[in-house]
């Protein structure tokens, strides 16, 4: 049960506002939204670096922005935010439902990784064991990064366990439409991000 509940519509006209812009046209608010707007300076103030998170001018790829993403959110344990990214971001993101299923359970194997992938799969998770980052991945990380991309890869990382941080301590309704961590508890299963819409 949410420990604050997310605001229905109608919308005061500020909230109404930020919340359309937070959300593709046409598509109406997540829960998670609708609860954090209750705190209106905050919520504008953490949309305008989500957004740039979410967006090209970050310096590295959809798929491995997901990849970091779906790793941090399933290492924290956060239901609610990774079945959102799933849902929305993993068919455009290319992963597979063996790549999906192995970030979530913490088994990486031969799924396919390209180096850069290893990579950072790597770094999400020392960066979740330890906050740190040990000086042979970082060099590591270096031969296939640049410094911005490292940069973005290290304060996404963080930024996501501070959304999975919140999602967890306000037990946010997971989203009706959102895939489930049990979805992808057994491998292989090779049809499921080309089934999720």
């Amino acid at each position: 049960m949410p420990r604050l509940s997310a605001l229905k519509p109608p919308f005061e006209p500020s909230v109404d506002k930020l919340l359309g812009a937070m959300m593709p046209p046409g598509v109406p608010p997540i829960g998670l939204f609708r609860t954090m707007v209750r705190n209106l300076p905050m919520t504008a103030a953490m949309y305008g670096f989500g957004a740039y998170e979410l967006s090209r001018r970050l310096t590295v790829s959809l798929r491995e922005r997901e990849i970091i993403i779906l790793r941090t959110c399933a290492g924290c344990r956060a239901e609610y935010e990774w079945g959102v990214h799933v849902g929305v971001f993993g068919r455009r993101a290319g992963l597979t439902g063996e790549q999906i299923t192995a970030l979530t359970l913490g088994q990486v194997g031969n799924e396919g990784w390209t180096a850069r992938e290893e990579l950072l799969i790597r770094l999400v998770d020392a960066m979740l064991a330890t906050r740190d980052v040990p000086d042979d991945l970082w060099a590591d990380l270096k031969s296939q990064f640049r410094d911005v991309e490292l940069l973005d890869v290290l304060t996404l990382c963080g930024w996501y366990q501070a959304i999975s941080q919140l999602c967890r301590a306000l037990r946010v309704d997971l989203e009706a439409s959102a895939p489930r961590f049990d979805d992808y508890a057994s491998v292989p299963l090779r049809a499921r991000v080309e089934s999720d819409g």
